[in-house]
Protein backbone atom coordinates (compact mmCIF):
# COMPACT_ATOMS: atom_id res chain seq x y z
CA UNK A 1 0.00 0.00 0.00
CA UNK A 2 1.65 3.30 -1.03
CA UNK A 3 2.52 5.85 1.62
CA UNK A 4 0.80 9.09 0.71
CA UNK A 5 1.26 10.93 4.00
CA UNK A 6 3.01 14.24 4.42
CA UNK A 7 4.55 14.49 7.89
CA UNK A 8 5.75 17.66 9.59
CA UNK A 9 7.20 18.10 13.04
CA UNK A 10 10.00 15.55 13.34
CA UNK A 11 12.77 18.11 13.31
CA UNK A 12 11.17 19.96 16.21
CA UNK A 13 11.26 16.99 18.57
CA UNK A 14 14.02 17.63 21.07
CA UNK A 15 15.54 14.84 23.15
CA UNK A 16 13.87 16.10 26.36
CA UNK A 17 10.49 16.32 24.61
CA UNK A 18 10.87 12.82 23.26
CA UNK A 19 11.78 11.48 26.68
CA UNK A 20 8.79 13.20 28.27
CA UNK A 21 6.47 12.03 25.55
CA UNK A 22 7.35 8.35 25.60
CA UNK A 23 7.51 7.59 29.31
CA UNK A 24 8.46 3.97 29.74
CA UNK A 25 5.74 1.97 31.44
CA UNK A 26 8.15 0.77 34.09
CA UNK A 27 9.34 4.20 35.21
CA UNK A 28 7.90 6.88 37.43
CA UNK A 29 9.01 9.82 35.31
CA UNK A 30 10.68 12.61 37.19
CA UNK A 31 9.67 11.27 40.58
CA UNK A 32 12.97 9.87 41.75
CA UNK A 33 11.09 6.95 43.28
CA UNK A 34 11.38 3.24 42.69
CA UNK A 35 10.14 2.37 39.19
CA UNK A 36 6.69 0.85 38.94
CA UNK A 37 6.73 -2.72 37.56
CA UNK A 38 5.76 -2.79 33.90
CA UNK A 39 2.28 -4.16 33.17
CA UNK A 40 2.07 -7.65 31.75
CA UNK A 41 0.29 -8.05 28.43
CA UNK A 42 0.06 -11.63 27.20
CA UNK A 43 0.39 -11.42 23.44
CA UNK A 44 1.76 -14.93 22.89
CA UNK A 45 -1.45 -16.26 21.23
CA UNK A 46 -1.06 -13.84 18.33
CA UNK A 47 -0.92 -15.49 14.92
CA UNK A 48 1.02 -12.79 13.10
CA UNK A 49 0.77 -14.40 9.68
CA UNK A 50 -3.03 -14.64 9.98
CA UNK A 51 -3.24 -10.98 11.03
CA UNK A 52 -1.09 -9.87 8.09
CA UNK A 53 -3.32 -11.84 5.73
CA UNK A 54 -6.38 -10.18 7.29
CA UNK A 55 -5.00 -6.69 6.54
CA UNK A 56 -3.64 -7.79 3.14
CA UNK A 57 0.06 -7.39 3.83
CA UNK A 58 2.97 -9.67 2.84
CA UNK A 59 4.96 -11.72 5.34
CA UNK A 60 6.85 -10.38 8.32
CA UNK A 61 10.22 -10.55 6.53
CA UNK A 62 9.33 -7.35 4.67
CA UNK A 63 8.28 -5.49 7.86
CA UNK A 64 11.30 -4.32 9.88
CA UNK A 65 10.52 -2.15 12.95
CA UNK A 66 10.88 1.21 11.20
CA UNK A 67 8.68 4.29 10.87
CA UNK A 68 7.89 3.30 7.27
CA UNK A 69 6.63 -0.08 8.47
CA UNK A 70 4.61 1.58 11.22
CA UNK A 71 2.84 3.70 8.61
CA UNK A 72 2.28 0.70 6.35
CA UNK A 73 0.74 -1.30 9.20
CA UNK A 74 -1.63 1.42 10.37
CA UNK A 75 -2.74 2.21 6.83
CA UNK A 76 -3.41 -1.47 6.17
CA UNK A 77 -5.30 -1.96 9.45
CA UNK A 78 -7.55 1.06 9.06
CA UNK A 79 -8.31 0.07 5.46
CA UNK A 80 -9.27 -3.48 6.39
CA UNK A 81 -10.92 -3.23 9.83
CA UNK A 82 -13.92 -1.01 10.56
CA UNK A 83 -14.84 0.55 13.89
CA UNK A 84 -18.03 -1.14 15.12
CA UNK A 85 -19.98 -1.79 18.32
CA UNK A 86 -22.28 -4.55 17.09
CA UNK A 87 -21.44 -7.00 19.88
CA UNK A 88 -22.41 -4.38 22.46
CA UNK A 89 -25.89 -4.21 20.95
CA UNK A 90 -26.12 -7.98 20.70
CA UNK A 91 -25.32 -8.28 24.42
CA UNK A 92 -22.23 -10.38 23.90
CA UNK A 93 -19.18 -10.68 26.08
CA UNK A 94 -16.21 -8.81 24.59
CA UNK A 95 -12.99 -10.06 26.23
CA UNK A 96 -9.79 -8.13 25.57
CA UNK A 97 -7.27 -10.98 25.68
CA UNK A 98 -5.25 -11.45 22.51
CA UNK A 99 -6.77 -14.84 21.68
CA UNK A 100 -10.33 -13.46 21.83
CA UNK A 101 -9.47 -10.37 19.81
CA UNK A 102 -7.82 -12.54 17.20
CA UNK A 103 -10.82 -14.84 16.94
CA UNK A 104 -13.14 -11.91 16.36
CA UNK A 105 -11.17 -9.51 14.18
CA UNK A 106 -8.73 -11.78 12.37
CA UNK A 107 -10.54 -15.10 11.96
CA UNK A 108 -14.20 -14.00 12.01
CA UNK A 109 -13.62 -10.96 9.78
CA UNK A 110 -15.31 -8.57 12.16
CA UNK A 111 -14.36 -5.05 13.23
CA UNK A 112 -14.24 -3.73 16.76
CA UNK A 113 -14.03 -0.58 18.79
CA UNK A 114 -10.92 1.10 20.19
CA UNK A 115 -10.06 -1.27 23.03
CA UNK A 116 -10.33 -4.28 20.76
CA UNK A 117 -8.55 -2.86 17.74
CA UNK A 118 -5.70 -1.01 19.42
CA UNK A 119 -4.87 -3.79 21.89
CA UNK A 120 -4.68 -6.24 18.99
CA UNK A 121 -2.61 -3.71 17.03
CA UNK A 122 -0.26 -3.34 20.01
CA UNK A 123 0.31 -7.11 20.06
CA UNK A 124 1.17 -7.00 16.36
CA UNK A 125 3.60 -4.11 16.79
CA UNK A 126 5.35 -5.78 19.71
CA UNK A 127 5.70 -9.05 17.80
CA UNK A 128 7.40 -7.12 15.00
CA UNK A 129 9.86 -5.53 17.44
CA UNK A 130 8.33 -2.10 18.13
CA UNK A 131 8.45 -0.82 21.73
CA UNK A 132 4.82 0.04 22.56
CA UNK A 133 3.10 1.79 25.48
CA UNK A 134 -0.69 1.56 25.83
CA UNK A 135 -2.48 4.70 27.05
CA UNK A 136 -6.01 5.86 27.82
CA UNK A 137 -7.37 9.10 26.33
CA UNK A 138 -10.32 11.39 26.97
CA UNK A 139 -12.51 11.77 23.89
CA UNK A 140 -13.37 15.40 23.07
CA UNK A 141 -15.08 15.37 19.66
CA UNK A 142 -15.07 19.13 19.38
CA UNK A 143 -15.46 19.88 23.09
CA UNK A 144 -12.88 20.56 25.79
CA UNK A 145 -15.18 19.29 28.53
CA UNK A 146 -13.30 16.81 30.70
CA UNK A 147 -14.74 13.35 30.14
CA UNK A 148 -13.71 9.98 31.52
CA UNK A 149 -10.84 8.09 29.92
CA UNK A 150 -12.74 5.93 27.46
CA UNK A 151 -10.41 5.58 24.47
CA UNK A 152 -7.38 3.32 24.02
CA UNK A 153 -4.36 4.62 22.10
CA UNK A 154 -0.76 3.55 21.58
CA UNK A 155 2.62 5.24 21.57
CA UNK A 156 5.20 3.25 19.61
CA UNK A 157 8.87 3.95 19.03
CA UNK A 158 10.36 3.81 15.55
CA UNK A 159 13.52 5.32 14.09
CA UNK A 160 14.39 6.56 17.59
CA UNK A 161 11.23 8.66 17.98
CA UNK A 162 7.81 8.22 19.60
CA UNK A 163 4.70 8.06 17.41
CA UNK A 164 1.02 8.23 18.28
CA UNK A 165 -0.60 5.15 16.75
CA UNK A 166 -4.38 4.82 16.73
CA UNK A 167 -5.94 2.21 14.48
CA UNK A 168 -9.25 2.16 16.34
CA UNK A 169 -10.87 5.58 16.70
CA UNK A 170 -13.06 5.43 13.63
CA UNK A 171 -14.12 8.38 11.50
CA UNK A 172 -11.89 11.13 12.94
CA UNK A 173 -8.96 8.86 13.71
CA UNK A 174 -5.62 9.30 11.94
CA UNK A 175 -4.98 6.92 9.08
CA UNK A 176 -1.24 6.95 9.77
CA UNK A 177 0.94 7.45 12.86
CA UNK A 178 1.51 11.02 14.04
CA UNK A 179 4.92 12.05 15.41
CA UNK A 180 4.61 12.71 19.13
CA UNK A 181 6.03 16.22 18.90
CA UNK A 182 4.41 19.60 19.64
CA UNK A 183 2.75 20.93 16.50
CA UNK A 184 3.47 17.82 14.43
CA UNK A 185 1.07 17.35 11.53
CA UNK A 186 0.26 14.49 9.18
CA UNK A 187 -1.68 14.86 5.94
CA UNK A 188 -3.09 11.71 4.37
CA UNK A 189 -5.17 12.15 1.26
CA UNK A 190 -7.62 15.01 1.91
CA UNK A 191 -7.29 14.90 5.73
CA UNK A 192 -4.85 16.56 8.14
CA UNK A 193 -4.19 15.90 11.83
CA UNK A 194 -2.10 17.84 14.35
CA UNK A 195 -0.73 17.05 17.82
CA UNK A 196 -0.45 19.88 20.32
CA UNK A 197 1.12 19.83 23.76
CA UNK A 198 -1.28 21.80 25.95
CA UNK A 199 0.21 23.64 28.96
CA UNK A 200 -0.78 22.78 32.54
CA UNK A 201 -4.23 24.00 33.61
CA UNK A 202 -4.34 24.64 37.34
CA UNK A 203 -3.33 21.47 39.15
CA UNK A 204 -3.63 19.39 35.97
CA UNK A 205 -0.31 18.73 34.20
CA UNK A 206 0.32 19.29 30.51
CA UNK A 207 -1.31 16.91 28.05
CA UNK A 208 -1.32 16.02 24.39
CA UNK A 209 -4.30 16.89 22.20
CA UNK A 210 -5.00 15.33 18.80
CA UNK A 211 -6.90 17.58 16.38
CA UNK A 212 -8.22 17.10 12.85
CA UNK A 213 -8.63 19.87 10.32
CA UNK A 214 -12.23 20.73 9.39
CA UNK A 215 -13.36 23.42 6.93
CA UNK A 216 -14.03 25.79 9.87
CA UNK A 217 -10.75 25.08 11.69
CA UNK A 218 -9.16 22.56 14.01
CA UNK A 219 -11.47 20.00 15.66
CA UNK A 220 -10.46 18.45 18.98
CA UNK A 221 -10.49 14.64 18.71
CA UNK A 222 -9.08 13.54 22.09
CA UNK A 223 -6.50 14.36 24.75
CA UNK A 224 -4.13 12.18 26.77
CA UNK A 225 -1.20 12.19 29.15
CA UNK A 226 1.68 9.68 28.98
CA UNK A 227 0.70 8.05 32.27
CA UNK A 228 1.17 4.48 33.42
CA UNK A 229 -1.92 2.33 32.85
CA UNK A 230 -2.24 -1.30 33.84
CA UNK A 231 -4.35 -3.91 31.99
CA UNK A 232 -7.05 -3.59 34.67
CA UNK A 233 -7.40 0.12 33.82
CA UNK A 234 -8.31 -0.84 30.27
CA UNK A 235 -10.71 -3.51 31.49
CA UNK A 236 -12.51 -0.95 33.67
CA UNK A 237 -12.76 1.62 30.88
CA UNK A 238 -13.88 -1.07 28.45
CA UNK A 239 -16.59 -2.31 30.83
CA UNK A 240 -18.00 1.21 31.31
CA UNK A 241 -17.96 1.90 27.58
CA UNK A 242 -19.70 -1.36 26.68
CA UNK A 243 -22.26 -1.45 29.56
CA UNK A 244 -23.05 1.96 31.06
CA UNK A 245 -26.31 3.58 29.87
CA UNK A 246 -24.50 6.90 29.38
CA UNK A 247 -22.00 5.33 27.01
CA UNK A 248 -22.60 6.35 23.37
CA UNK A 249 -22.28 2.70 22.31
CA UNK A 250 -24.86 0.87 24.41
CA UNK A 251 -28.13 1.95 22.77
CA UNK A 252 -27.40 2.46 19.07
CA UNK A 253 -25.51 1.07 16.10
CA UNK A 254 -22.19 2.87 15.58
CA UNK A 255 -20.02 1.80 12.65
CA UNK A 256 -17.30 3.96 11.09
CA UNK A 257 -14.61 3.81 8.47
CA UNK A 258 -12.44 6.44 6.80
CA UNK A 259 -10.15 6.51 3.81
CA UNK A 260 -8.13 9.17 2.00
CA UNK A 261 -11.20 10.97 0.68
CA UNK A 262 -14.39 10.11 2.60
CA UNK A 263 -15.48 9.16 6.11
CA UNK A 264 -18.43 6.79 6.29
CA UNK A 265 -20.47 6.48 9.48
CA UNK A 266 -23.54 4.38 10.20
CA UNK A 267 -25.62 5.47 13.20
CA UNK A 268 -28.62 3.17 13.57
CA UNK A 269 -30.21 3.42 10.09
CA UNK A 270 -28.52 6.65 8.96
CA UNK A 271 -25.53 6.28 6.64
CA UNK A 272 -23.39 9.43 6.37
CA UNK A 273 -20.56 10.26 3.98
CA UNK A 274 -18.42 13.21 5.08
CA UNK A 275 -15.83 14.91 2.87
CA UNK A 276 -12.93 17.20 3.77
CA UNK A 277 -14.48 20.16 1.95
CA UNK A 278 -17.51 20.03 4.27
CA UNK A 279 -19.91 18.11 2.03
CA UNK A 280 -22.21 15.81 3.98
CA UNK A 281 -24.42 13.17 2.35
CA UNK A 282 -27.01 11.32 4.44
CA UNK A 283 -29.04 8.27 3.45
CA UNK A 284 -31.80 6.70 5.52
CA UNK A 285 -31.71 2.93 5.19
CA UNK A 286 -34.32 0.21 5.50
CA UNK A 287 -33.47 -2.55 8.03
CA UNK A 288 -32.39 -5.03 5.34
CA UNK A 289 -30.24 -2.34 3.72
CA UNK A 290 -28.34 -1.88 6.99
CA UNK A 291 -27.02 -5.43 6.81
CA UNK A 292 -26.04 -4.92 3.15
CA UNK A 293 -24.13 -1.73 4.05
CA UNK A 294 -22.36 -3.42 6.97
CA UNK A 295 -21.10 -6.11 4.64
CA UNK A 296 -20.37 -3.87 1.67
CA UNK A 297 -19.38 -0.34 2.71
CA UNK A 298 -17.77 -1.42 5.98
CA UNK A 299 -16.43 -4.84 4.99
CA UNK A 300 -17.80 -6.59 8.09
CA UNK A 301 -18.32 -10.34 7.77
CA UNK A 302 -21.72 -11.27 9.22
CA UNK A 303 -23.18 -14.73 9.49
CA UNK A 304 -26.87 -15.35 8.89
CA UNK A 305 -27.72 -15.39 12.61
CA UNK A 306 -25.96 -12.11 13.38
CA UNK A 307 -27.44 -10.49 10.29
CA UNK A 308 -30.96 -11.50 11.34
CA UNK A 309 -30.44 -10.27 14.92
CA UNK A 310 -29.10 -6.92 13.76
CA UNK A 311 -31.85 -6.48 11.20
CA UNK A 312 -34.40 -7.10 13.92
CA UNK A 313 -32.63 -4.67 16.23
CA UNK A 314 -32.64 -1.79 13.75
CA UNK A 315 -36.21 -2.58 12.67
CA UNK A 316 -37.33 -1.88 16.24
CA UNK A 317 -35.88 1.63 16.19
CA UNK A 318 -38.35 4.51 16.12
Amino acid sequence: MPNTAVVHGLDGLSAPAAAAAAVAPGAAAGSGTTPVPAPTWDTTPLDLDAYLARVRLPGRQSLPPTAATLRTLQRAHTAAVSFENLDVLLGRDMPLDTAALQRKIVHAGRGGYCFEQNLLFAAVLERLGFPVVRHLARVRRGSTRVRRRSHAILVAEADGRPWLCDAGFGDEGPLEPVPLAPGATVTTGDWTWRLDLEPPAGPAPEQWALRSLHPDGWFDVYAFRPEHHAPDDFESAHYWTSHHPRSPFTDRVVVQRGDDHVRHTLTDRTLTARYADGRLLRTELAPDEVVHVLRGTFGIRLGAQDAALLQQRVAELP
